[in-house]
């Protein structure tokens, strides 16, 4: 199928000849319509749509193949809800001490030992960082290696420091009070 695009209503026309043998009607549509565009096609038809030649992204997009990974007969459920951390963690706890309980129950009294709290790898809590904490600047949020001792603002650089320094002292607690809201003013 030939599809040729202009701005005319959909016309479709099978694969006829002009006057000669190897002449077919598109050169005398090119000639008379010249901003057509064509693609070709294995059918022979030649096809004038309204439509718009494709853009690259369009030609290149993979959304309107099918997909075959996909399940047809799937039906989300429309119950199921995400659960809180608060939930999973619960969750958890619950299973392993299931869990406990049900080697205590096989084992004799003797042979069972209490394990502390084991190490699982479905947890999702972590233990405190050893690193030490990150402080940034109140003013820009860089990173600040300098506090200023009289106000406890941190600060990133000198640029910054004489800034601070020119402030008064309610705007010196409202920066302070935006890190750590129980801030007292010295």
């Amino acid at each position: 199928m030939l599809e040729l695009f202009y701005s005319s209503p959909a016309i479709l026309i099978g694969p006829q000849k002009a006057e000669s043998e190897n002449q077919t009607l598109l050169p005398q549509c090119r000639r008379s319509h010249p901003n057509l565009q064509r693609v070709a096609s294995l059918t022979g038809h030649v096809r004038f749509t309204n439509e718009a030649p494709q853009s690259l992204v369009e030609s290149l997009s993979y959304a309107h193949y099918a997909r075959p990974f996909k399940n047809p007969n799937y039906t989300k459920n429309a119950n199921r809800r995400a659960k809180s951390a608060k939930q999973v963690i619960g969750a958890e706890r619950e299973r392993e001490k299931l869990g406990r309980e049900k080697l205590k129950a096989q084992g004799m009294d003797i042979d069972w030992t209490e394990d502390p709290e084991a190490i699982s790898f479905t947890s999702i809590e972590a233990p405190p960082s050893v690193l030490p904490q990150k402080r940034y600047c109140d003013i820009t949020g860089l990173e600040a290696p300098y506090t200023d001792p009289a106000s406890g603002l941190r600060y990133h650089d000198k640029s910054i420091y004489e800034l601070i320094k020119s402030l008064n002292p309610a705007s010196m607690q409202a920066y302070r009070s935006v890190r750590n809201p129980h801030s007292v003013v010295k």
